[in-house]
Formats: structure tokens, sequence, C-alpha cells
């Protein structure tokens, strides 16, 4: 039998630009263009400065990889892609594919960036070497029916990056192969970053994609690595997951483009606060509900919303926590009317008006069984007259059934851009990424638009 991690490797080596759907081709083009303005936002997270001079320590002088946000900064790839990671993760603004419960752009996004300035890439092959990783990596967490029990986004992530680097150097399958063997030694990532709202998340994908690098250039060094990388009885589904069902999505490589599947993310908070955020908007612009009038709101979901957003808020708590925390997010959206880059500071963290409200928000849970669940939900406001009024959330904004459109998305890429230092670029970018394609060499035209 041929081990998954062959068929992942023959599918992302034999993935052609020119054989992408319309659909397929668009969806490439837009979710790179929000994981470029998205990172380079990142170069203004917390303590992105401190991962790029930890970078630099490690690089040394010289180095090729391209540093988001950060003009003229070069490292070598293993520790650009590192930092791209970061600063794409850092402010959980980074697209999402929702069945899988993974953030497939921000690992595979950063390695590409990184290799693309050792030698010219063409921007067709650039492209198809996203789609195919994201094919890879979205298929292993839509293979995992069971809870989340490792940080997805870092495990998998790391073998969406190898398939997506392997293709865009165009490696013999075999070593393709004894490089996912590779990222099995090095895969890592903890959910306990995530209950304690540490910086460690962001520093997790940042590690996948450092690592998927290094399991590439060592399986191209001749090393040979496990072949059941995927599927052993050791291997990443067997470690990293519970209750999987591989064989129905392998079925779907090649008819499924699960980069169609991306969702974006309209504010920088956890992907399962979004829909409670547009139904407590929706309420306020209906009904006038102000913060004098709420009594409670609380937002009945499926198990995955309370696991990851329905934690309490506290005086003192990190910027890394209070954007996975509902209550707080949504004390900031009924006091402001909407969530950004610029609400996450000490002072509102602080702000205790926002705390004691936030003190009346709730996530509670329903009873659905599927773990990956987002949606259904209600969302129900009690005033404080007594009344009580729900609106049911069937679908979150920015998924593949409520897309954002044209403008929409270049709105957040030019407030993303802006917030990163460089909203003059915002033109030239979107003209770039209109027609990357065409483009025989990524990371020059990229320098040209971003670093002059």
């Amino acid at each position: 039998m041929t081990p998954a991690s062959r068929r992942f490797v023959d599918h992302a080596l034999a993935t052609e630009w020119g054989e992408l759907a319309p659909a397929t081709q668009a969806a490439a083009r837009t979710f790179l263009h929000d994981t470029l303005a998205v990172g380079i936002a990142g170069r203004n997270a917390p303590f992105a400065d401190s991962v790029f001079a930890a970078a630099q320590g490690w690089s040394g002088a010289g180095g090729t990889g391209l540093v988001l946000g950060r003009p003229h900064a070069r490292l070598t790839t293993p520790h650009a892609a590192f930092v791209n990671g970061y600063q794409i993760h850092s402010q959980e603004f980074d697209c999402v594919h929702e069945p899988a419960v993974a953030h497939p752009m921000a690992s595979i996004g950063a390695v590409l960036l990184a290799e693309a300035g050792r030698a010219p890439v063409s921007g067709a092959d650039f492209l198809a070497a996203m789609v195919g990783g994201v094919d890879v990596m979205a298929t292993l967490g839509v293979a995992a029916r069971g809870p989340l029990k490792f940080f997805r986004p870092a495990t998998a992530g790391i073998f969406g990056s190898i398939a997506a680097l392997c293709r865009l150097r165009r490696l013999a399958p075999d070593v393709a192969t004894n490089a996912f063997g590779y990222g099995l030694a090095f895969v890592s990532g903890t959910m306990q970053a995530h209950v304690e709202g540490k910086p460690t998340l962001a520093v997790q994908v940042a590690a996948a994609a450092r690592s998927a690098i290094e399991a590439v250039d060592l399986a191209a060094a001749g090393l040979e690595g496990p072949q059941g990388s995927i599927d052993g009885p050791f291997g990443y589904l067997s470690l990293f997951e519970n209750d999987v069902d591989l064989a129905p999505v392998l079925a779907q490589l090649g008819t499924i483009r699960r980069i169609e599947e991306l969702s974006w993310k309209p504010f920088p908070s956890g992907r399962a606060a979004h829909g409670a955020i547009m139904a407590l908007q929706d309420l306020v612009a209906k009904h006038d509900i102000t913060p004098a009038t709420l009594e409670r709101f609380t937002y009945r979901a499926p198990p995955l919303i309370n696991r990851l957003v329905g934690r309490r808020p506290f005086a003192g708590m990190s910027v890394a926590y209070a954007r996975l925390c509902f209550a707080w997010l949504g004390a900031v959206v009924l006091t402001r009317g909407t969530l950004d880059l610029a609400d996450f500071t000490p002072e509102r963290l602080g702000d205790p008006a926002l705390l004691a409200l936030a003190e009346r928000i709730h996530v509670a849970t329903d009873e659905n069984p599927d773990a990956a669940a987002f949606v259904p939900a209600v969302a129900t406001v009690t005033l404080k007259s007594g009344e009580a009024i729900s609106h049911v959330v069937t679908r979150q904004f920015g998924s593949p059934e409520w897309p954002l459109n044209r403008s929409e998305h270049l709105a957040k890429a030019a407030r993303c851009l802006e917030f990163g230092g460089i909203a003059e670029v915002h033109g030239p970018l979107t003209l770039l990424i209109d027609d990357l394609d065409a483009v025989d060499d990524v990371a020059g035209a990229l320098i040209a638009v971003l670093e002059t």
C-alpha cells in the first residue's frame, strides 16, 4: 500500500498553475494578498521586534530570506520563515480553514516568501506550490474528527509547508517523501499556549515554518526519512490526532482544492469569536442596544467555540489572551461598534469599564457533536427591561458561504498596511498580486513594491 506521505507528495508535485480552475486561481491570489498584508501588519505586533532580534542572532550575517514589513532586512531562509510565520499569525488576523481548524497560510506563506529570495521563482510556480501545500495541510485537518489535541496550525502546518516547498523546488518524489519523514521528527505544537494565552502560539507556527525548510534541506542533502510519517503506527496521525478517517479525504485530492475553502478573518481575533461579534453588531444596529441597556449577552454555540474563546477576562491579561476572549472582545464591540488592530493596547486591556461590561458577556455550549463546528449558534441579548432578543447564526462573515467582497478585502488589506507603516504600497501591491502569475521573479517584484 502506498503510504499517505507519498500520495501527498505526488499530489503537490503535480500541481500546475495553468491546470487550476479560475476559482482556485482567484482564491490563491486573494489569500496570498491577505497574508502579505497581515504579515506586514504583524511587524508591529507584540514581541515582533524581539522575535526578529532573536532570529537575527541565530541567522548571523548574510542571508537572502525576505522579512515582511522590514525593508532591506535579510535573514537565512529558515530564520526569515520563522519571523514571517510569527508576524502572519501573531495578531490572529490570518486566514483560516474552518473544517480543518487550521491556519494554512501562516506557515506555508512564510516558507514560500522566505524561499523566494534564494533564486528567482516564477509567480506561477509560487502560486501552484501554495495551492498544493494548502491541500495537504487542510486535508490532514479535515481527516481528524476528534477535538484538538495539539495545536494543529503548527503540527499540520509543517507538512503543508514541506509539500509546498518541495513543489517550488521541483524535488524528486523520493526526496520529498523523505522530507515528510523529517517533518515528523520536527513536528510539535501544544494547546497549553492557547489555554494560557501566550505568544507561544505564533512561535509554534513560526517553528513549523522554519523546521519545514530544515526538513527539506536535510532530505535534499540525501538523508532518508521514515516513509510512514503520516499514517504509520507511530506517524503523525497516530501520535497527534484522535478519531481519524483519512481515506475519504485522500481520495478528494485533486478534486477539491482546499484553498477555495479558506475564510478571511474580518477581525483580529480568534475565528471562533467572529460569529458572536457579527451577531452582536447586528443586534446593536437593529435594537439600539447600549452598555446601559444590556443586562446579559449569551452566545450559545458548538463546544469548539467555548473551548477556543469562552475564557473569562481579568485585569492584566495579555494581548494574546484577550484576542481569544469573546467576553472582552464583545465589550469592545458594544462600546465602539467594531474591533481592529489598534484596540489591543495596555490601556484598553486594563480599562475597568470594559472589564466590568465583559462580565455581562458569556459563551455557552450546546450539544453539537461535531468537534470542528463553528455554527449553528444562537446569540441572545437580555435587556435590563427584561426583554430577550435572539439572533440565529448559520454562517460566519468571511467564510466561503459569506465571503468578503472585493472592496471589503481591499479595505482590510489597506488597514493592515497602514498599521504596518507602509500604507502607500497598497495600490502597487494590489496590482502586483492581481498579475503575479505573469511575474518571473516573485522576490524581485515584491522588493520593487515594498522596499522602494
